[in-house]
């Protein structure tokens, strides 16, 4: 008897989305090393070698590219792309030393870094081989043939198509994707630290084109910047609904009358270029186009001096926004050095600490008086739960004065929290059950947004209790509680 043929679900069926969620690339990425696609031994040569010899080499060993090595020390990368474009293309002699066509001190990843980054490279410089080290010393290469399998309709390919378009209606094709994607990942199960990393690479992704073709437009910039991610873009933590946050720190070498209709123009190029992409304008104005923002390193020194030796309620409400601060684009060390120096008024400071605990305080998690769930009793989202106030602000603020008052300089709540558990500012088990709020509450937003996306809803951050089960009104209600003991913890440690 011949049995009949499985059924197939028809293209875009629910069925089918959570098979292709399951399966995104992205996913295997985010959670692999990068030391997990290495294939082979790197293959390696001393910098006297001719580029005859290198050649040949490369022809014996079947490889597109060698890595140039001596005594442990990496110099460069020559590919066969280097032999036809500056070897035979340019008629150069062959004797010649391999160092002369190779590219010093190329791009590079850590072994340890997550494989998603080694995607987001290529994609975003062009560039094909990516040697891996460990720590100074070279252990492999990745070459876009090795990633060509995990290119799909999925973040990866979002991100590599980000990197290709020339205009801002361009980007914006390309960002109406965002809410597809996170929901493809809520249908995967995936974790909200996951989901948080990879919505936030696509933000950071259409920040960098934009520069580069604000850079295009304009022309070179004509002092060093860089151009910085507030909040929580910053802490790898946005979901499809964000607006945004973002300045600029100009080198001291900036003069107003000189530079400053270059970084106004580029700041706003970009500015609206995010906010057509779907990244609205802050409420609050904190963007690199306000001028307030757009401001030389000496001056940033100025804010967050006056900020920690006088935290009145305004500067409390700006350090929550600016003390979370990462690089996107432009010269690193005016970034590094500023949150160095902020970092050690902080540390210790316990004047400053407490104003940072008392406004920490001020979102307290929705819980009535006998550990109930408590909903908002009138306006626009009545009878709801606010998760991003009620539950993850406060986390975030939590993990935000621990950081400052050992001077730790990571970003993401998740690792701050892990790092001041490591340096005994609060307990591992503490540390843990934040965590696992953290992760529960963004894990719920995420799914509530995904549920109001998918029936044509803006997505936002209310959630009625009636959408749960008992038993996820019930974890809700002890993530909320976790908090709320935390924060009295705290209270009483840093007092006036």
């Amino acid at each position: 008897m011949q049995s009949e043929p499985p059924e197939t679900e028809p293209a875009g069926s629910a069925q089918e989305e959570t098979r292709r969620a399951t399966n995104d690339p992205a996913l295997t990425l985010m959670n692999t090393p990068v030391r997990a696609l290495i294939k082979r031994a790197p293959f390696t040569l001393p910098p006297h070698t001719s580029i005859r010899a290198a050649a040949q080499h490369m022809r014996d060993q079947r490889v597109s590219s060698v890595l140039i090595v001596e005594q442990d020390h990496f110099f460069g990368l020559a590919t066969d792309r280097d032999l036809r474009n500056r070897v035979i293309a340019a008629g150069l002699d062959t004797e010649r030393p391999i160092m002369d066509i190779a590219t010093l001190a190329p791009f590079s990843v850590q072994a340890r870094d997550p494989a998603f980054n080694v995607l987001l490279l290529m994609a975003r410089h062009n560039i094909h081989h990516v040697p891996v080290l460990d720590g100074a010393r070279v252990v492999g290469m990745i070459t876009a043939t090795d990633l060509t399998e995990q290119h799909s309709t999925s973040a990866v390919y979002l991100a590599g198509d980000i990197y290709r378009q020339t205009s801002v209606e361009g980007l914006q094709q390309s960002s109406s994707r965002v809410k597809a994607l996170q929901q493809t990942l809520a249908a995967a199960d995936a974790t909200a630290y996951n989901t948080g990393h990879i919505i936030t690479t696509i933000t950071d992704a259409i920040t960098t084109r934009l520069l580069q073709l604000g850079e295009a437009a304009l022309g070179p910039a004509p002092v060093e910047y860089v151009w910085v991610a507030a909040g929580s873009q910053a802490r790898s933590e946005q979901t499809a609904r964000t607006d945004q946050d973002n300045c600029m720190v100009l080198d001291d070498a900036y003069d107003e009358g000189a530079h400053g209709a270059y970084f106004k123009a580029l700041a706003q190029f970009v500015c609206d270029g995010l906010d057509a992409c779907g990244y609205v304008y802050c409420p609050g104005e904190m963007m690199a186009m306000t001028d307030t923002w757009r401001q030389p390193r000496r001056r940033w020194v100025d804010y967050f001096a006056r900020w920690t030796g006088q935290p009145d309620p305004k500067a409390l409400m700006l350090t929550c926004v600016f003390f979370d601060l990462r690089r996107i684009e432009g010269n690193s060390t005016l970034l590094e050095g500023l949150r160095r120096e902020v970092l050690q008024r902080t540390r210790g400071n316990s004047i400053f600490l407490a104003h940072m605990v008392a406004n920490a305080l001020h979102n307290a998690p929705p819980l009535g008086l006998f550990g109930g769930l408590s909903t908002q009793r009138s306006g626009e989202h009545k009878g709801t739960i606010d998760l991003k106030h009620g539950g993850i602000a406060p986390i975030v603020d939590l993990a935000r004065i621990y950081a400052l008052s050992t001077g730790d300089e990571a970003v993401n709540t998740h690792d701050r929290l892990t790092n001041c558990a490591s340096g005994g500012v609060i307990s591992e088990q503490s540390a843990r059950d934040l965590r696992d709020a953290l992760e529960f509450l963004a894990f719920m937003r995420i799914q509530h947004q995904s549920r109001q996306m998918a029936a044509g809803l803006p997505p936002d951050n209310h959630l009625r209790p009636d959408e749960l089960s008992n038993f996820e009104r019930t974890q809700l209600k002890d993530a909320f509680a976790v908090v709320q003991s935390l924060q009295s913890v705290l209270g009483q440690r840093f007092k006036f």
